[in-house]
C-alpha cells in the first residue's frame, strides 16, 4: 500500500505539442481521488512567473529547468506529487534534478516531428523547419531524448486515457500511490 503523505516527481519531458500538460492535467485528479495532494508544475506557466525574464539560451533553459527541479523538491520532500510538465531539453539538467528530487520519475512524451506539425494550431514547426524561428528545440536546437525514462508514453499512437493508466500503473507498482478505489 502507498504511503500518502510520501511525496514524488513525475517528470514529464517531450517536444513542444506532444502531450505534457494534457497528460499532466489528466493525471491530477487520478491522483489527489487517490488522497495525494497534488501540484503541476508547467513550463510555460514557470516561466511566466518564476522565470521571468529568462530567455531561450542554453544557460536560460537550464536555468528555468533547475528552477522547476528545485521547487519539486521543495514540494516533494513536503509530501506532495508534484508533476512537471516542461521540454526540459537537456539529459545532464534532467539527471541533476532527479538527483536533487530522489523520487523521481521520468515520463517521456514520443511524438514525431510530422506528428507534432500536423497538431500545431500556431505553425510554429512549419516556421521552424523553414528556419523562420531560430532556437527551436528539436529543430534549430537540440533535444535530448531519455536514455532510460521509467515510462514511456507514446502519444502519437496512445490515447490519452492509455497513456495516463500506463503512468498509474507503475506508480501502483512502484509504490507511490494506491490503487484506485472501486
Amino acid at each position: 500500500m502507498a504511503d500518502n503523505d510520501k511525496g514524488f516527481t513525475i517528470w514529464f519531458t517531450g517536444l513542444s505539442g506532444a502531450g505534457k500538460s494534457t497528460l499532466s492535467e489528466a493525471l491530477e485528479p487520478a491522483l489527489k481521488e487517490r488522497g495525494h495532494n497534488v501540484e503541476i508544475l508547467d513550463g510555460d506557466v514557470v516561466r511566466t512567473n518564476l522565470s521571468k525574464g529568462l530567455g531561450f539560451s542554453k544557460e536560460d533553459r537550464d536555468t528555468n529547468i533547475l528552477r522547476i527541479g528545485f521547487v519539486a523538491h521543495l514540494l516533494s520532500r513536503n509530501g506532495v506529487a508534484v508533476i512537471t510538465a516542461a521540454i526540459s531539453p537537456y539529459r545532464d539538467i534532467r539527471d541533476q534534478n532527479r538527483a536533487l528530487i530522489g523520487d523521481f520519475v521520468e515520463v517521456y512524451a514520443k511524438c514525431s516531428i510530422e506528428e507534432l506539425t500536423r497538431r500545431d494550431v500556431k505553425g510554429l514547426y512549419e516556421k521552424a523547419l523553414r528556419g523562420e524561428i531560430q532556437n527551436f528545440t528539436g529543430i534549430s536546437d537540440p533535444y535530448e531524448e531519455p536514455l532510460s525514462p521509467e515510462v514511456v508514453v507514446d502519444t502519437e499512437k496512445e490515447t490519452v486515457e492509455e497513456s495516463t493508466k500506463k503512468i498509474l500503473d507503475y506508480l501502483e507498482q512502484r509504490g507511490y500511490i494506491g490503487s484506485a478505489k472501486a
